[in-house]
């Protein structure tokens, strides 16, 4: 199906005066930033306490990991999310469309928030298990939409997905509010419980706000032909099966430890964006100016990779040494160490309409894309150097730093990640091959894998190496990373049109 015919289908737009309706941007912004506030409020709030729930003893109804595997083990679980998006870009593209791709993945979250409610070992894996497929079906095909509300040359742009990435940082804010203080005072899976509401609210306003959205197509863009589509079905479903079978037969022989799953996830992580690399370079439907238009995309892929590895650790490492080494009270006022992450999400949230404000009142005269890259993934850096300052210099592990060092260092990465994630996203639809459209988005979440997979490997040393030595390397990795991109600014400008 061509592009012409389904921008025909009826009813595929959104009514003409919804394109200045909120607060200056299309109506569908907020739409979609509706389901992404209880969307990150569910899954956000979930992460908040998960590294903490594995690291908890059995007694008190955790896991009873150590804080290293604990850590790793959430990385992974991060990794197959993203991992997952791959599979959903395309499938949005190929069968089910963007509308059903958000609306299926969102009900599949749902259905696993509801299962990790349940307190037992094996419903937490299969709750797991379903928000990572949920999740891969949602979150490249959301932002996507985002994307199909503007056209390529709207100025507009920047500053609409800084509002949607504001408004997801609500839910960021809420989630771990709520279900920190579940898992604190009531039990982890009341936490869970909490995080299936969200989810479910999500959902509900989704689907009352559809006619806003511009992918609300009743088919997928490029479908594949009816006898390649039931070709395409079989081969997912036999597949899904196979990879079931051979996973229970391996965990029943007990060769398919964590360990292992761990290390597979990675190594995939590594694999994956190589491959999908390949194929769209290669591809004979992407047209050379495209195909020059990816390859600055490498080095913002390379970019969120970085960054998302010192991000991804607020949920993990900094979780754990907060819950450990840090004090849980300000102003005499105590509170869940899980709190700390709602740090990050109020900071996104207050920053994120005044960088929207900024981009444009300076319009044309607004850094370029890679300039807003660099300075995220420097600042990310930054937020892991200062950890270094107050876990130095103390004889032993049990030191309480004053809070103010946690809040300070989500500052600096709350603001990175607004720096960064809206100019990345939006950069990705507007470099985005025509026939890969979902996909690369997808491709940009592949970073994310990999961040979470090299996250689930270094993270293993956290109860081996000083505090100090963990987040300064880190860190100062980052900081170098960040001014590489920095110094690549002059090719990225030329190579990267129409992107500014």
């Amino acid at each position: 199906m061509s592009r012409t015919e389904v921008d025909a289908e009826p009813g595929s737009r959104p009514p003409p005066e919804d394109d200045h309706a909120f607060l200056g941007q299309p109506k569908g912004l907020l739409t979609l930033s509706g389901l992404e506030v209880w969307e990150r409020f569910s899954f956000l709030g979930m992460q908040a306490i998960l590294v903490l729930y594995f690291a908890d003893t059995l007694a008190h109804g955790g896991m009873g990991m150590s804080a290293g595997t604990a850590a790793s083990v959430s990385a992974a679980y991060g990794t197959l999310v993203y991992l997952v998006s791959v599979a959903g870009g395309w499938l949005a593209d190929r069968i089910l469309g963007s509308y059903r791709a958000v609306l299926w993945g969102g009900m599949l979250i749902a259905c696993g928030h509801y299962a990790m409610a349940v307190p037992t070992s094996t419903m937490t894996w299969a709750g797991l298990g379903l928000i990572s497929a949920g999740t891969g079906l949602l979150k490249p095909n959301v932002a996507t939409m985002v994307g199909e509300l503007y056209r390529t040359a709207d100025e507009r742009r920047d500053a609409g997905f800084a509002l949607y990435y504001m408004a997801i940082n609500i839910g960021a804010f809420a989630g771990p509010l709520i279900t920190g203080w579940l898992g604190d005072h009531k039990g982890w899976h009341w936490g869970f419980s909490a995080a299936a509401v969200g989810m479910t609210l999500g959902l509900v306003q989704y689907v009352a706000g559809r006619r806003h959205l511009a992918g609300r197509r009743r088919t997928a863009e490029f479908a594949l032909a009816p006898d390649a589509m039931r070709r395409a079905i079989r081969l997912i479903v036999a597949g899904l099966v196979t990879v079931a079978a051979v996973a229970v037969v391996l965990g029943a022989a007990g060769r398919l430890t964590m360990g292992r799953f761990v290390d597979v996830l990675t190594l995939v992580s590594v694999i994956a964006p190589v491959a999908y690399f390949t194929v769209m370079f290669t591809n004979a439907r992407v047209t050379p100016a495209e195909r020059g238009r990816l390859r600055p995309y490498v080095v913002l892929f390379l970019a969120s990779t970085v960054f998302n590895f010192i991000l991804f650790q607020a949920y993990s490492t900094m979780m754990l040494l907060a819950s450990t080494n840090a004090e849980t009270a300000i102003l005499g006022f105590d509170f869940p160490a899980s709190w700390y992450a709602s740090a990050l999400g109020a900071f996104e949230v207050a920053l994120a309409p005044v960088v929207a404000a900024l981009w444009v009142r300076m319009g044309q005269r607004q850094p370029h894309a890679s300039n807003k890259i660099a300075i995220g993934v420097v600042l990310g850096g930054l937020s892991f150097l200062l950890m270094a300052l107050p876990t130095s210099g103390h004889g032993s592990d049990d030191h309480l730093m004053s809070a103010w060092w946690i809040v300070g260092s989500y500052l600096l990465l709350g603001l990175g990640d607004i720096l960064l994630e809206t100019s990345g996203m939006s950069a990705t639809t507007k470099l985005a091959p025509a026939v890969f459209a979902s996909q690369t988005m997808s491709l940009w979440f592949l970073s994310l894998a990999l961040a979470n997979g090299i996250q689930a490997q270094t993270v293993k040393l956290y109860d081996d190496v000083s505090k100090p030595a963990y987040f300064g390397v880190n860190g100062a990795i980052a900081v170098a990373a960040g001014l590489a991109v920095a110094a690549a600014a002059p090719w990225l400008r030329r190579t990267m049109h129409p992107v500014h």
